[in-house]
């Protein structure tokens, strides 16, 4: 019975038990009741036959006081109260009890006592006459045979209930076997089943239940197992993404290596233009190459924590204002910056030139796709707990669903062919520095990210 329709069987039977006793108890004692006045009935009528004529014989008397079920009886009519039959009585009387007017609680207290007596004792019942034929009546019976009828009543009430608690539990077993039980194996089955290949979207649940709560159950399912199955997907497509570019990483680090081998040539040029572009040209291509490497360390879940050291912040921005400046040539793109020349911060200068590089180009690329001139500006300023970095640009603002999955690789990109990795790769670092990059607004007005970086311990 470990099971919710078994469950359920037994508990209907046992709740249909409960009230049906609950019945039995003012049963009993209404039975008690008609009892009582059908004793006072029949004596009523045993005392008519010596009204009827002004004497009986002795037997007949003791025959109508056996037929009435008791020994005496008194008749009060016009004030007069007279014993109309009479016999002997085996024992004094024990109680007294008056049918005239009783309340149901009256009734069902002197019921249970009555049953829970066994010893036959003489009473003595007080009742109206029938038809206004007197004043009152009154009786006096032996309670053995009102015992044992109030028991063979009630156990007769017992075994009704019982078979109607059966009949009525073994119906509700089955309309829960139709109505909820199938259905919830229905919905158990489709999750095993589901569980054996998430992939395959033929294993999804139809919602059929009729029953709205069931049915809102189907529902939710059917949107986790389609939720869940793309979000598999998605990672698989990562996973192969994050292999491919393991390789290309790899084999672009060869390639860039041999590259820096070019540039310690081209730094031994005497042209100016040429010395001093060469320094940057350098520091891209060991950029380019240090990117490479914590590539292929990614794809080896190994993603390396950031090296933190003292630097310059202003060192860091130039490179990434000149190159986006270069980037930007043609377009009507201003810069700006707002940085202390003496402010220090403490961090990995690789990975914070990513973060700012990212940024800087996404409010690049935001303002050339507008077609509208723009600026774009960098300020940063140091409190006593951490180091604020505000990047800001004069473009068109974030469309909704990038606001919608801002951090979410290959779902937050802004631009027509971007990837939102961006974003994605910054707010990792960036953690990764026990920091946080937050969007502080954006709309017509145009965007605003801000980088805090924590002090901690900086001793």
């Amino acid at each position: 019975m470990n099971t919710l329709s078994g469950r359920f069987l037994i508990l209907t039977a046992v709740f249909v038990m409960l009230a049906e006793v609950l019945i039995f108890v003012p049963s009993v004692a209404r039975f008690r009741e008609d009892f009582l006045q059908s004793r006072l009935e029949r004596s009523q009528i045993a005392s008519l036959s010596l009204l009827a004529s002004e004497e009986i014989s002795k037997d007949l008397e003791e025959e109508l006081l056996s037929n009435a079920g008791v020994y005496n009886v008194v008749l009060r009519r016009d004030e007069a109260r007279q014993l109309m039959l009479t016999s002997p009585m085996p024992a004094p009387i024990s109680a007294t009890y008056d049918l005239r007017d009783p309340s149901a609680l009256i009734l069902i207290r002197d019921a249970m006592l009555r049953l829970a007596d066994p010893e036959p004792r003489v009473i003595r019942v007080i009742g109206a006459p029938v038809r206004m034929a007197g004043l009152l009546i009154e009786i006096t019976m032996e309670t053995g045979t009102l015992r044992t009828a109030m028991i063979d009543y009630g156990l007769r009430v017992l075994l009704l209930s019982a078979v109607i608690s059966v009949i009525t539990a073994f119906l509700l077993f089955l309309a829960v076997r139709g109505f909820l039980v199938k259905p919830i194996k229905r919905v158990v089955g489709s999750m095993k089943a589901y569980a054996l290949a998430p992939e395959d979207a033929r294993g999804f649940i139809e919602p059929t239940a009729s029953i709205r709560e069931l049915r809102e159950a189907e529902e939710t399912l059917q949107l986790l197992q389609t939720q869940l199955t793309g979000a598999l997907k998605q990672k698989e497509r990562l996973a192969q993404l994050g292999s491919a570019v393991a390789k290309v990483s790899h084999d672009l680090r060869n390639i860039l290596t041999s590259a820096q081998l070019f540039t310690d040539r081209i730094e031994m040029s005497e042209d100016p233009a040429v010395k001093r572009m060469a320094p940057k040209l350098v520091n891209s291509i060991t950029r380019a190459v240090h990117l490479c490497e914590s590539t292929l360390a990614y794809g080896k879940a190994k993603e390396p924590a950031p090296t933190l050291g003292r630097f310059k912040l202003q060192d860091i921005l130039s490179d990434v204002i000149d190159s986006e400046r270069l980037s930007a040539s043609g377009s009507d793109i201003s810069f700006a910056e707002d940085i202390p020349a003496s402010l220090t911060v403490r961090a990995d200068p690789e990975q914070l030139y990513r973060v700012l590089a990212n940024l800087v180009r996404n409010a690049r690329q935001a303002i050339v796709a507008s077609g509208c001139p723009g600026e774009i500006s960098v300020a940063a300023e140091e409190t006593a707990d951490a180091w604020i970095i505000r990047i800001s640009d004069t473009g068109p603002g974030l469309p909704p669903k990038a606001k919608e999955h801002l951090f979410v690789a290959f779902q937050g990109g802004v631009s027509k062919g971007g990837t939102g990795l961006g974003l994605t790769i910054s707010a990792e670092l960036v953690r990764g520095h026990g920091g946080d990059l937050v969007l502080e607004h954006t709309g017509v007005g145009g965007t605003s990210f801000v980088i805090t970086l924590p002090k901690g311990d900086i001793s």
